[in-house]
C-alpha cells in the first residue's frame, strides 16, 4: 500500500498531503519511521571518528525530522480533527513513541559520546546557540534516565510508557464527556435573557441534531453565553453541574483514578532521578527553579489580589440579593459579572459582538503583525486542509520572503477539543545552506456563522484570538539553526509572553479604533464605547486572579505533595480554599477535567500564565512609555521572538527591555 506519510510530500511547501492521508497510514508509518530514525542514530554511535560537536551534537540535532514531521501531523489531528479509530491509533502509537525516546535517551554509547563533547567543550569554539544546544542535549539525557542503572532505566522507560497512555486516556475522557451532554429545550420561555443571535445558534444547533426548538452543549461558544444572559438559575445550575461533573461521575470515563495514577508514576519517576518530587524535576529547568519560589510567588499575588476579589464578589452579592438570592453561588457569577459590567461601564457583550466580526478581527490581528513586523499574509487555496473550515496562508516579509504557512482553524466540532491553542506542523530550522520555514497552526472554538449573521466574537474571544497569534508570530518569525531551539521551544514560563502580550492591544482606542466596526453598517465603535472597553479592563481582574491563582497551587499541590492525595474533591477544596469566593458544590470538581495538567504540558506549569503577565506587562509598559506601535521597540520584541530558546530567557527578556522584569508593572495595570 502506497503510504503519503513515508513519501516526500510533493505538495506547496511540503505542506502535510491531508487529502491524501488516511488513518490506515498512520501506525505503518510511526513503525517505519522510528525504525528510520532508529539507525540514524545508531550510524551516529558506531561513527568510529572521535566524537565532536559537529558529527555528534549537531546531527542528533536533525535526526528523526520526517518522524517530527508525522507525529505532529497525527496529533494535531487527534487535538482538532479527531474520532474513535485515531483516538484508538493514539493508545497504540503514543507507547512505540516513548519507548522510542527511551532507547535513545538511556543508550550507554551514545550517552558516552555526548558526555565527552560537553567535558571538553572548552576546546570547540561554539556560539552562543552551539552551547544552548549542547548543554541542553546532555541535560535532556540525565533527565531522561542516562545516568540511572540497568534496571533503573527499565523502570524510567515504563513509567514514561504508562503516563503517556494515562495522559492520553484523561484527554479522551473529558472530550467524550463534553460531546455526550446536551440539553434540548423546546420553549423559548426558558432561555429568557439570552440575546437573539445565540438562541439562533442554538437553534441551528437542535436542527444538526434533527430537534426541534433549542439545543445548548458544554462547548465555549454555546455554555459560556447561557451562563452569562441566562435568567433562568435553575437552567444556569444544571449546566454549570453538567460542565463541573465531567470525568468524575463514577463511569467509563471518570478521571479521579487516573489523576492519581498520574501524579504517582510522575511522582515516581522524580525520584529514580534523585528530586524530592516532579515539581523539582520540572522546575529545575524552568525559570522559576524551585516550588518554593513558585509557591512565594502566587502567594505573593494572592495576598495582594484577594481584597479586590472579596470587594468585587461582595458588589456581585448585593445585586443578587436584590434578586431574592440569599446565598450567591458560582454558577451565579457569570450572570451576575454581566449585569455589573452593564451597571458599571454600559458595556456587554452582546452589544459589542455585531463590532467585532471574526475576519476584521482577523484582519487587525495581521495588520497588527505587518505593523510591528512586517508581515504579509496572503490567503492561499491550493494547501490542503485537514477539514473544510480551515482557512491557509501564506506568510511573507519584504521581498516576498516566506516566512510560515498558517493554518487557522476557528469553529467548534464533535471532534474538536475544547478550548483554543497554537501548534505547529513542522518547526523552523536551517540545514544545508536552507532556511526551512515553518507550518504553524492556531485552533480556536469561536461561534459559527448562522444563516443570519456572520461569526461574532466576544471580547473575550478577540483577546483570545490575539493570545494564540501571539503564540503563532513566535513560531512564524522563528530564526535558529536548531529545530529544537526554535519558535515556542523556551522555557516554559517564558512561553506565555508573546500570546498575552499581544493582548495588550486589544485595549489600546488607537488600536481598536481601525478593526471595531459594525458588521452591518460599517460604522466604528463609538469612542465612548472603545474608551468604555479600555476602561474595563481590569473589571474582575481581582477575581480572575484569584481563580488563575487557585490553578496554580492546585497545580503546585498534586506534583509537589502527591502523598496528600486521597479523596480528589477534599483535595482539591482543601488546597485551593485560600482562592475560593464561591462554596463548594460536593457534586463537581475542576481536577478532573483539567487537561493543562493533566494532558496537555502544565504539569508543574500553570502557574507560569501568572508569571509571564508580569513579563508582559513590563514589556508592554516599555511600549507604552514609548509608543505602542514604536519601530526600534519593535525590532528589538522581534529579536526576542526570533531567538527561540538559544538563550537563557531572562538574557533575551533584558537585552529586550534594558532590565528584569518588576512584578509591580503586573501590580499597578491590575489593581491600579
Amino acid at each position: 500500500m502506497k503510504n503519503p506519510l513515508l513519501e516526500n510530500f510533493q505538495t506547496p511547501y511540503q505542506t502535510a498531503p491531508f487529502h491524501e492521508i488516511k488513518e490506515e497510514h498512520f501506525l505503518p508509518a510511526f513503525q517505519e519511521l522510528i525504525k528510520i530514525s532508529e539507525k540514524e542514530i545508531d550510524d551516529l554511535v558506531e561513527n568510529p571518528l572521535d566524537p565532536t560537536f559537529a558529527n555528534l551534537i549537531e546531527p542528533l540535532a536533525f535526526s528523526g525530522e520526517k518522524l517530527d514531521v508525522v507525529s505532529n501531523i497525527f496529533f494535531n489531528l487527534n487535538s482538532a480533527e479527531t474520532n474513535d479509530e485515531i483516538q484508538k491509533i493514539a493508545q497504540e502509537v503514543s507507547p512505540l513513541l516513548t519507548e522510542f525516546s527511551a532507547k535513545i535517551s538511556q543508550n550507554e554509547k551514545l550517552f558516552t559520546k555526548i558526555k565527552k563533547v560537553f567535558d571538553e567543550k572548552e576546546k570547540y569554539e561554539l556560539n552562543d546557540e552551539q552551547q544552548m544546544l549542547l548543554d541542553e542535549t546532555y541535560k535532556g539525557f540525565v533527565r531522561s534516565g542516562a545516568l540511572l542503572n540497568n534496571a533503573d532505566k527499565e523502570k524510567f522507560k515504563n513509567i514514561s510508557i504508562e503516563l503517556s497512555k494515562k495522559s492520553l486516556q484523561f484527554g479522551q475522557n473529558v472530550l467524550a464527556e463534553t460531546n455526550n451532554y446536551f440539553k434540548h429545550l423546546t420553549s423559548e420561555k426558558e432561555l429568557i435573557g439570552i440575546p437573539e443571535a445565540i438562541l439562533q445558534q442554538y437553534r441551528e444547533e437542535a436542527k444538526e441534531r434533527g430537534l426541534e426548538g433549542f439545543v445548548v452543549t458544554l462547548q465555549y461558544p454555546s455554555y459560556i453565553p447561557l451562563m452569562t444572559y441566562a435568567e433562568n438559575r435553575e437552567l444556569r445550575k444544571e449546566l454549570a453541574l453538567a460542565s463541573g461533573k465531567k470525568g468524575f461521575q463514577n463511569n467509563e470515563f471518570d478521571n479521579q483514578n487516573l489523576i492519581k495514577e498520574i501524579i504517582s508514576l510522575r511522582q515516581e519517576k522524580a525520584k529514580l532521578l534523585g528530586y524530592k518530587s516532579f515539581a523539582d524535576y520540572v522546575l529545575e529547568e524552568r525559570m522559576a527553579k524551585s516550588p518554593e519560589k513558585v509557591n512565594a510567588f502566587l502567594s505573593e499575588l494572592l495576598q495582594k489580589a484577594k481584597p479586590f476579589a472579596e470587594k468585587e464578589i461582595a458588589e456581585l452579592k448585593s445585586l443578587a440579593k436584590a434578586d431574592g438570592i440569599d446565598e450567591i453561588q458560582s454558577y451565579d457569577h457569570a450572570f451576575y459579572a454581566e449585569k455589573l459590567r452593564k451597571q458599571k461601564f454600559d458595556l456587554n457583550d452582546e452589544e459589542l459582538k455585531p463590532y467585532f466580526q471574526l475576519e476584521k478581527v482577523e484582519e487587525a490581528v495581521f495588520g497588527l503583525a505587518k505593523k510591528l513586523f512586517g508581515l504579509e499574509f496572503v490567503e492561499v487555496q491550493n494547501i490542503q486542509k485537514y477539514h473544510p473550515e480551515v482557512k491557509t496562508y501564506l506568510v511573507k516579509e519584504q521581498q516576498d520572503e516566506l516566512k510560515a504557512v498558517l493554518y487557522v482553524d476557528y469553529f467548534p466540532r464533535k471532534g474538536k477539543r475544547a478550548g483554543a491553542w497554537m501548534t505547529s506542523f513542522k518547526n523552523q530550522f536551517k540545514k544545508n545552506g536552507e532556511n526551512s520555514r515553518p507550518h504553524i497552526s492556531v485552533v480556536c472554538n469561536f461561534s459559527k456563522p448562522t444563516s443570519d449573521a456572520p461569526s461574532l466574537l466576544t471580547f473575550q474571544e478577540v483577546t483570545t484570538l490575539f493570545h494564540e497569534f501571539g503564540h503563532a508570530l513566535h513560531g512564524i518569525l522563528a530564526d535558529t539553526t536548531y529545530p529544537n531551539l526554535s519558535g515556542t521551544s523556551v522555557k516554559w514560563d517564558f512561553v506565555e509572553l508573546p500570546s498575552q502580550f499581544l493582548e495588550n492591544y486589544c485595549y489600546e482606542p488607537e488600536f481598536l479604533k481601525t478593526f471595531a466596526k459594525h458588521y452591518q453598517t460599517g460604522a466604528i465603535l463609538p469612542d465612548e464605547k472603545i474608551h468604555k472597553i479600555s476602561d474595563s479592563k481590569n473589571f474582575m481582574e481581582g477575581y480572575q486572579t484569584m481563580r488563575q491563582l487557585g490553578f496554580g497551587i492546585l497545580d503546585m499541590a498534586y506534583h509537589s505533595q502527591p502523598e496528600k492525595v486521597g479523596d480528589i474533591k477534599t483535595f482539591e477544596v482543601d488546597e485551593t480554599k485560600a482562592t475560593n469566593l464561591y462554596p463548594s458544590n460536593p457534586e463537581t470538581v475542576m481536577s478532573t477535567s483539567f487537561s493543562h495538567i493533566f494532558q496537555g504540558g502544565y504539569s508543574a506549569g500553570y502557574y507560569s500564565y501568572k508569571w509571564a503577565e508580569v513579563l508582559d506587562a513590563d514589556a508592554f509598559q516599555y511600549f507604552k512609555e514609548n509608543g505602542i506601535f514604536n519601530p526600534e521597540i519593535a525590532a528589538k520584541y522581534k529579536i526576542l521572538l526570533s531567538s527561540g530558546g538559544t538563550k537563557d530567557p531572562m538574557e533575551l527578556y533584558k537585552a529586550f527591555r534594558g532590565s528584569e522584569p518588576k512584578v509591580e508593572s503586573l501590580l499597578k495595570r491590575a489593581f491600579s
